[in-house]
């Protein structure tokens, strides 16, 4: 099965030109890219008063623009036509689940269908606590947030009594054109993560830690994930992965022999990023994007738009 690629937005790159933002999207769709995710945080860092910063743990300091990703979506939903709108993650444990389910299906009617909501638990202590929600317990909640949007997303009215929510006789309208829109899980570094992902997961997108190139713990994880969808009950075969890639710091003829690596694992999408690497968007950007997938095209290896 052909690979499909996506692109991910460049929020610290782009900056807050709507013109740039508006090329950008419309050029990776124009290129036959996918998807086109954003990633998402609140809140960046200030840390003026903090000389001992782990920027391993979190990059994103208040100098970082970042786009909030449900808004942004919501106007390209209006510049584009093909192209898999995805949130690549949505933190959702800092979140009101009601919320963000009324917020996801407005995106979805407004892009007719085009997205694909992927959460995770998050990994930033701060950034919760400047939000009110609660740290411990976020990995706890996520499977009952993820159940409670896809009732709001296909039911009219719901009752819903549980340990982190109270929704008696109350739903959404309007409610979203996918019904329920697909939840893509992130992360998957810790062994509980990927079992969570294997059970109750529409589709896997791998941290963006990941290493661009297979190696043996990449082997060793897809095989162990494979495995506990089976345990679930579940099809592994098809099933949505995506893995994240930076081309520009591998030697462009390695990049054939680490899709097809990657594709022999059982990946289905590429999430090919450029930020950071001191390219001028959109337009150093979008050409960046051009030659990636114009030399997996040629190797026959990539499908074009249809999600």
């Amino acid at each position: 099965m052909p690979l499909k690629l996506g692109a991910c937005f460049p929020s610290r790159d782009i900056g807050t030109d709507v013109g740039a933002i508006r090329a950008f999207a419309e050029g990776v769709e124009a290129l036959g890219y996918t998807q086109l995710s954003m990633y998402d945080h609140v809140l960046g860092a200030d840390t003026t008063n903090r000389p001992d910063w782990d920027f391993s743990l979190f990059p994103y300091t208040i100098k970082d623009t970042l786009h909030e990703p449900l808004t942004l979506l919501a106007f390209l939903a209006a510049v584009t036509q093909r192209v898999i709108l995805q949130c690549s993650v949505i933190v959702v444990g800092q979140r009101q689940t009601a919320l963000l389910a009324k917020q996801a299906a407005e995106v979805d009617i407004l892009s007719n269908g085009r997205l694909h909501m992927g959460v995770g638990v998050g990994r930033f202590w701060l950034e919760f606590e400047g939000l009110g929600a609660d740290f411990k317990s976020r990995a706890k909640r996520i499977e009952e947030q993820m159940e409670v949007m896809r009732a709001l997303w296909t039911q009219r009215s719901v009752n819903i009594d549980t340990q982190w929510h109270k929704i008696i006789e109350q739903g959404i309208n309007p409610l979203p054109v996918q019904q329920p829109i697909p939840i893509w899980m992130g992360g998957g570094r810790a062994d509980v993560a990927t079992r969570r992902i294997a059970r109750v997961s529409d589709g896997w997108t791998l941290s963006p830690l990941t290493v661009s190139t297979p190696n043996d713990e990449m082997v060793t994880q897809f095989a162990q994930f494979k495995g506990y969808m089976r345990e679930a009950g579940r099809n592994p075969e098809g099933f949505p992965i995506e893995v994240p890639i930076m081309p520009l710091k591998t030697a462009p003829e390695q990049w054939i022999s680490d899709a097809q690596e990657w594709e022999a694992l059982g990946a289905t999408h590429l999430a090919v990023r450029v930020e950071g690497q001191g390219l001028v968007p959109p337009d150093e950007h979008l050409e960046a994007f051009r030659r990636y997938k114009a030399a997996l095209d040629d190797a026959h290896l990539t499908r074009q738009n249809g999600g």
